[in-house]
């Protein structure tokens, strides 16, 4: 048994240790907002917060999450800084697709909990790696910074 919080919720999973997080959300916790893409970590729709920081669950052992935070994009609206950007989203307009929105979204509110005032050089290092099928990276970075704007 692994216990652990999850958007704000204390749970326990039974799943082998090795098991990758991303199937025990999506599998057995029926949380299927996370997206597999690639399974090797490079593309960035699998990025959820381990205690406050952007991880790929695609390739953290559900063992590491024994004891400690766990935020999905189902959870992230609940705090202030993920409000704010899933607002700047909303008004900015970035998803085409919306694959890889979840792991964006997750990727920026991790940035923007850490610096909430980042430099174009922070938001370009916390979002590189997050691939984008469609190519919206200007409105991601432009939400971002609205984000910024509306006080996060």
């Amino acid at each position: 048994m692994i216990a652990f919080t999850l958007n704000g919720r204390p749970t326990t999973v039974e799943a082998d240790p090795g098991t990758p997080l991303l199937w025990v959300l999506r599998d057995q916790l029926q949380l299927t907002g996370t997206k597999y893409g690639c399974g090797i970590a490079q593309c960035g729709a699998c990025t959820v917060h381990l205690d406050g920081r952007a991880v790929r669950s695609c390739v953290t052992p559900v063992s590491m999450v024994s004891g400690k935070r766990v935020t999905t994009i189902e959870g992230i609206g609940e705090t202030p800084v993920g409000r704010a950007i899933q607002r700047a989203w909303q008004e900015v307009d970035v998803p085409q697709c919306g694959y890889c929105q979840s792991g964006q979204i997750m990727a920026a509110a991790a940035l923007l909990a850490e610096h909430p005032h980042p430099s174009e050089a922070q938001i370009v290092a916390a979002m590189d790696g997050i691939l984008c099928r469609c190519g919206t990276y200007n409105r991601i970075r432009t939400a971002i910074l609205e984000a910024v704007k509306g006080g996060v």
